[in-house]
């Protein structure tokens, strides 16, 4: 691996200037999306029952959606190669949009797995190609800010879907779904009002391909794939699989684990911005160190942690750990891909997919043949291996610019 250069953190102004019209507009459409998924995840368990579906079966159709993710994630760049980000971005919103129109009027458990595989594969196409137009548009000294301008979307829209995800299952099982169309449609709107060709520069056709062999020899790039695999393998193994079960064990019902998640997600939404800032000024190595420092603290903590305040204590400090991460490591690969075309977005998606579809199964084996706290460990140990890996990356002044 080449260490970075020069240059691999960019200068910053005293007082930056404002982001892109566009870092915004992705955010909201982000929150759609988040919002809607949130709509819907909640009710989906019930959903899939009414038509006959065991726990299995609710099982399989909620990894289907990760795994179809995962499956279409090598063709994104490709794709944005050929046709550009933006029109891959409203395939994608249209995409989900439909799978959910049709699920809502499903006749049968089969017909919902394959509508709910469809919106797996718009659902990697718009995020690939979100984050691709993001780094393409965010000037080299803003990245961090842009990147948690856009993960503060996701965060609103996720703490608040869920909820009223309830409510709307109150008029019918299906309402979630209508809705979740209908706000996918909006947001495909918005981006073709907004993103117009030409105004997203390097997010179009025709532009350098950087090839993956290249970025895998870059230490930028490897240590924010490790810290996304970390964060998907804790976040969907650890937080979204074992907490609730741990939860539950000490004899609370299932509210108490929506509680413990919606103050972490709070105390998430909260630190987003001053994460983005840190990692513009401060630079990126130090933000790496400081993210997965705090996160693997809080992961390894818990494998000792035996009372429900406790927990939720430590998910918040995870949290803390985590507003970092969801700024840090895309700015290093906005650094290293800097607007050309290629996998190297959607490798590093690939990363975090992978996370959330192999973490929930090998931690629940561990948990089983085990124990919790080794369960727990697994994850500790991820983020330990990122930790020490952002350890590498060099380390460069901030200057300002003239």
């Amino acid at each position: 691996m080449t260490t970075a250069g020069p240059g691999s953190v960019p200068p910053v102004a005293a007082a930056q200037p404002s982001l892109p019209r566009e870092v915004y507009v992705l955010s909201v459409v982000g929150g759609c999306v988040m919002l809607g998924l949130g709509l819907v995840l909640p009710v989906l368990p019930v959903y899939a029952a009414a038509f006959g579906a065991g726990p299995t079966q609710v099982g399989a159709l909620v990894a289907l959606f990760a795994l179809m993710r995962l499956a279409a994630s090598p063709f994104c760049g490709r794709l944005g190669v050929r046709f550009g980000e933006r029109r891959v971005l409203v395939a994608g919103l249209l995409l989900c949009a439909v799978s959910s129109a049709l699920a809502a009027f499903a006749g049968s458990y089969e017909q919902l797995l394959v509508f709910r595989g469809i919106g797996g594969v718009g659902s990697v196409l718009f995020s690939v190609s979100a984050l691709a137009t993001l780094l393409a548009i965010a000037p080299a000294d803003q990245r961090g800010r842009a990147g948690a301008v856009f993960e503060a979307g996701f965060l609103l829209g996720g703490i608040c879907g869920p909820a009223l995800g309830g409510l709307l299952a109150l008029v019918a099982l299906s309402a979630p779904f209508v809705v979740y169309a209908v706000l996918l449609l909006a947001a495909a709107l918005l981006t073709l009002a907004v993103l117009r060709t030409g105004r997203t520069t390097g997010a179009e056709p025709g532009r350098d391909v950087v090839r993956l062999p290249v970025l895998l020899r870059d230490r930028r790039y490897v240590v924010a794939c490790l810290a996304v695999l970390a964060q998907g393998w804790v976040l969907f193994g650890l937080r979204g699989a074992l907490v609730p079960t741990v939860v539950v064990a000490w004899r609370h019902d299932v509210t108490w684990v929506g509680w413990a998640f919606t103050i972490s997600a709070v105390v998430q939404a909260l630190l987003i911005m001053p994460a983005g800032r840190v990692v513009d000024r401060a630079g990126r190595r130090p933000a790496m160190i400081a993210g997965t420092g705090v996160a693997a603290a809080a992961i390894t903590a818990l494998m000792f942690v035996d009372g429900y305040a406790w927990l939720v204590v430590l998910l918040s400090v995870y949290a803390a750990g985590s507003a970092l991460l969801s700024a840090a490591p895309a700015a290093l690969i906005g650094d290293v891909v800097a607007g050309r075309a290629g996998s190297g977005v959607a490798f590093f998606s690939m990363c975090i997919d992978v996370g959330a579809v192999v973490g929930p199964v090998v931690v629940g084996l561990v948990a089983e043949r085990v124990s919790v706290p080794a369960a727990f460990g697994s994850g500790a140990a991820l983020l330990v291996v990122a930790f020490v890996a952002s350890w590498t990356l060099t380390t460069v002044r901030p200057t300002r610019r003239s």
